[in-house]
Formats: C-alpha cells, sequence, structure tokens
C-alpha cells in the first residue's frame, strides 16, 4: 500500500524538451531565483489546462492523459484528469483526496514524514518556489526557450522513488511552464501547462470531493 501511494503521488506529475542548453552563471542564478519567488508570492491562485504523458521503456508510445490542476495558497492543490478517464486526485492540507469515476477515498498523509515531503514538493513545483528546500541538490541551466531548474534528491529513501525533478519556466514570466519528474528506472512522468490564469477566484469547494 506504501508504494502504491508514492506511485499515486509520483503520478500526479513530464517527452522531454531537446534543446541547447548551458549551465546559468551565478549573478543569473540570483536573478532567476528572485523573479520566480516574486511570481510565487503573488500567485494565491492557479489555474491551468495540462498535458500529461507518462514514458514506460517497455511502451512504444507514450501514455497521454488531459486534465487541469487548480491552485489555491497556502497549500490546496487539485489535479483533475479529463481523458481518456475522469480521475481526481486532491491535495488538501494532511489529506489526499482521491475520486476515481465516482469510487472516493481519503487517504491521511500526515503521519507520513516522507508524504508530508511529497506533498510539499507537489505544491512547491506547481508554484515554482523549491528554491529554499535543503532536500535537494539544485543546478540551473538556460535553454533556448526556457530557464531550468534540476533538482536531486538529497534523502536516500526519496531517492527509491526520483532520480530527479526538472521544471521549466517561461523566461518572461517566471512562471513553471512544464513540471518532469524522473524515476531510477529513467521512466519518466512530464507535465505540459497551457491556458494558465492567475489570481483569478477559485471556492474552497473545488478542493472536497
Amino acid at each position: 500500500m506504501y508504494k502504491l501511494i508514492i506511485i499515486l503521488l509520483l503520478g500526479c506529475f513530464s517527452t522531454q524538451v531537446m534543446a541547447q542548453e548551458r549551465v546559468m552563471t551565478a549573478s543569473e542564478i540570483s536573478a532567476f531565483k528572485t523573479a520566480v519567488i516574486e511570481t510565487s508570492r503573488a500567485s494565491k491562485t492557479i489555474k491551468s489546462d495540462f498535458i500529461q504523458y507518462k514514458h514506460l521503456d517497455f511502451l512504444d508510445n507514450d501514455i497521454e492523459t488531459i486534465g487541469k490542476l487548480q491552485f489555491k495558497a497556502p497549500g490546496f492543490v487539485k489535479w483533475e484528469y479529463t481523458k481518456p478517464y475522469v480521475y481526481s486526485v486532491i491535495f488538501r492540507e494532511d489529506k489526499l483526496l482521491i475520486n476515481d469515476g465516482g469510487t472516493k477515498n481519503a487517504i491521511d498523509i500526515g503521519s507520513s514524514k516522507m508524504f508530508k515531503k511529497l506533498n510539499d514538493l507537489i505544491v512547491k513545483s506547481v508554484k515554482g518556489d523549491m528554491f529554499d528546500d535543503n532536500d535537494f541538490t539544485v543546478t540551473y541551466f538556460i535553454t533556448d526557450k526556457a530557464n531550468k531548474a534540476v533538482f536531486v534528491p538529497k534523502d536516500k529513501k526519496l531517492t527509491e522513488y526520483i532520480a530527479s525533478f526538472e521544471l521549466l519556466f517561461d523566461k518572461k514570466e517566471a512562471s513553471v511552464t512544464e513540471v518532469k519528474m524522473i524515476e531510477p528506472s529513467q521512466d519518466y512522468t512530464q507535465i505540459i501547462f497551457k491556458n494558465r490564469l492567475v489570481n483569478t477566484t477559485i471556492n474552497d469547494a473545488v478542493f472536497t470531493q
């Protein structure tokens, strides 16, 4: 059950971006982090459509799903999958709420340090503000299309599930455009965000089953 829940959490998150890239200089890192943190702090709510790709080595084609993301500060997140199936996952405080085509489950993740860490990771990745997290070694890159931050876990338990975690950021708005989570097997999940809306009204009822 423990591993199944971990897989579910990771499943809520990336086709690789083939682009020329270079490592940021110290001054570029400072400016980039400042811009992202300012954008993150100003984003009280976020709505976005997304396309998710799940890459498994034994499959010829990536598994594609479509859905909607809704975020509300301080830490409410809803991933709602609409095609090819209907499924939603809600992170609310210390609860994980799952609705699988009408079959509902609530899981208490507050008692598990690992689940809390993964929940925090998901919330911070949506906002982009992960730079003060002592659990990761972070490397910063500039590509021809975006800025990229690559997070490698320091926690040995976390490395059982995540080899690295990548965020791509829009160069102008400093907002997250893609999230990618790479597993130790090198299988990965990627989410590409589209039609992002910031600071629109989201009712708390959205984050209930």
